[in-house]
């Protein structure tokens, strides 16, 4: 009767759960690659989803009246707006929309925007939206509920084209 294993019998089953070992790991590696990718896409379309409602939130709380769109070329425009949507905690903020160099950003203030380009005493918080080929705002016309189409041509992202009722 034998009471052990031989050194072949140990050397066989070590090479086996080495080989198995191997799988197991090239397994977890590509799960970690699928996670890190898939988090990333996640976080990608939060991010657009975020814009979104963003620009949503700031036109449809505006207070109709207060909306300047100022065209500066067939892609570029320049809206000032004061809206009841703040992301910085200010009570009817007023916001900006200024497309420049091929860059949107929002800016949001307690004081009333006036003219473009700003004034050095300009006291504003400002978000990055994106890089972007186009930003326009058309206006309805004046007869009918006012509404607006936005339209921002985002360069690596997906476009945003909204039509937008004031709820006043």
């Amino acid at each position: 009767m034998k009471k052990a294993f031989t050194l072949m019998e140990l050397i066989i089953s070590i090479g086996i759960l080495s080989i198995i070992m191997i799988f197991l790991y090239e397994s977890y590696s590509a799960l970690n690659k699928s996670n890190s990718f898939y988090e990333e896409k996640a976080d990608n379309i939060r991010y657009e989803q975020l814009r979104k409602k963003v620009l949503f939130l700031d036109f449809s709380l505006a207070l109709s009246e207060s909306i300047k769109i100022l065209n500066q070329n067939k892609n570029e425009d320049i809206v000032f707006l004061q809206s009841t949507n703040s992301i910085h905690n200010r009570y009817n903020p007023y916001i900006a929309y200024i497309f420049n160099n091929s860059k949107l950003y929002r800016l949001e203030s307690l004081k009333e925007f006036e003219k473009y380009p700003l004034s050095s005493d300009s006291d504003f918080s400002f978000e990055y939206f994106g890089e972007a080929k186009s930003f326009r705002v058309y206006e309805s016309s004046k007869d009918i509920k006012k509404q607006l189409l936005v339209h921002v041509d985002f360069e690596k992202d997906t476009d945003i084209l909204m039509k937008i009722k004031i709820l006043e």
